[in-house]
């Protein structure tokens, strides 16, 4: 896939880890095969071909000194009001963004998020997904996976429970292999180009591509089955580079 020469891009990747889950208490820099959960997204960060500068943007000490370990930026401790439950990623990135440009003279066409609870997201992923926005000259580029069961075998309950219309008569006999493939956000990747991110204040347009990963590759940890799962999935792949 040939791109638009990459030096006239300049791409920031930003990791936001609050501090405070309560799901999975501290999950964001418990050990995972090695290393706290957040190094995995900063090393994928910094590991890219393409990214020039990863920050974290964390409310905690403890969070940013792990990070800075790891080789991340932590400009600044995130203020209380971008560190509540109902605080929206897009709030922190746009401070991020404003942090960089206002007090440190830094502007970056490209936006990268890279949500710590994504650690099997590797930085030949990220890469991939970069060189085919660029290709594209899209806004954004967002990672998906196939859903593992088709929507088309789910329906709401009424009070009563009743199936007799929960699932659409025209797919009755139709074999799940054959029922067209959906896909779903998988949260390993999003990125888009900052001023039109500013602007629109969301990151789905006509001009936003999926980059496709696999279901082992997007596993999204938000409770411990997730965690064992990526765990597991992550020793598998450490015995195979360590065969290679």
């Amino acid at each position: 896939m040939g791109i638009i020469v990459y030096r006239n891009s300049t791409i920031l990747a930003i990791v936001p880890a609050r501090s405070g889950s309560k799901r999975l208490p501290g999950k964001n820099i418990r050990e995972l095969c090695g290393k706290p959960l957040i190094a995995w997204s900063i090393e994928a960060g910094i590991q890219s071909k393409y990214v020039d500068k990863v920050a974290i943007s964390t409310d905690s000490q403890e969070y940013a000194n792990i990070a800075l370990k790891y080789g991340a930026e932590v400009p600044y401790l995130r203020p209380l009001e971008l560190s509540q439950d109902t605080s929206t990623t897009l709030d922190v990135l746009k401070h991020m963004v404003t942090f960089y440009e206002d007090n440190l003279n830094k502007r970056f066409n490209y936006i990268a998020l890279l949500q710590p609870t994504n650690p099997i997201r590797q930085a030949t992923h990220l890469d991939e997904a970069i060189e085919k926005l660029l290709h594209h000259q899209g806004n954004a580029i967002i990672g998906v996976c196939p859903c593992e069961h088709s929507p088309l075998w789910s329906n709401t309950l009424n009070n009563d429970e009743r199936m007799d219309n929960f699932i659409n008569p025209n797919i009755y006999n139709i074999r799940s292999q054959d029922l067209p493939t959906y896909y779903r956000l998988n949260g390993a990747i999003y990125i888009a180009q900052t001023e039109w991110l500013m602007q629109s204040k969301s990151l789905f347009g006509k001009n936003t591509y999926a980059y496709k990963m696999t279901p082992e590759e997007s596993v999204d940890i938000d409770n411990e089955i997730d965690f064992k799962l990526a765990e597991t999935i992550l020793q598998q792949w450490n015995k195979q580079w360590n065969k290679q």
